[in-house]
């Protein structure tokens, strides 16, 4: 299938809002989106973004923008919370139509975001997948990534609203 990779824009926000809407459909956790449209405009495409992001089209048959990456700053779309810059890239699961499966644009996305990590000085990609997407965990397996819960035994920790505050007091 032919797709391009492109640098996202202030207007591809309408559409990574509702893949990210798609994706907490699909992971079950509509609950815990809280990020808008606008929040994502301002916060990827102020002055100081918190986030770059990155699209792959189909072609204008399909009429769909397919996935996004956002680097380097590890950024939450769910609960529009910095997490902060670390020597890594922090890339939320991509995610896909199946009737995209298998047609390397996955592959192609995460290509691009370890590409961009790269020429920043960035040494790793770190991925967060739920334990029953098997799939997922796969994709990132056959990728030649590391499941450190099971292989190095770290889990990943987050501090978010009132535990956050709370860490914040001096």
């Amino acid at each position: 299938m032919d797709f391009s990779i492109r640098a996202a824009n202030v207007e591809d926000c309408k559409d990574i809002a509702r893949m990210i809407t798609e994706l907490a459909e699909y992971e079950k956790v509509t609950d815990q989106v809280k990020i808008t449209q606008r929040d994502l405009e301002q916060d990827g495409f102020s002055k100081n973004p918190f986030f770059h992001g990155i699209i792959a089209e189909v072609p204008e048959q399909h009429k769909s923008k397919e996935g996004d990456g956002k680097t380097p700053t590890r950024y939450s779309t769910r609960q529009m919370q910095v997490f902060g810059c670390e020597t890594a890239v922090a890339s939320d699961k991509k995610w896909l139509y199946l009737c995209f499966l298998g047609k390397g644009i996955g592959k192609a996305l995460m290509s691009k975001v370890a590409q961009l990590g790269l020429a920043a000085g960035c040494h790793q990609l770190n991925f967060t997948v739920l334990d029953w997407n098997k799939s997922s965990v796969d994709f990132y397996l056959h990728q030649g990534c590391t499941d450190v819960t099971t292989d190095m035994g770290y889990h990943y920790m987050s501090c978010k609203g009132e535990a956050m505050e709370h860490l914040a007091q001096p």
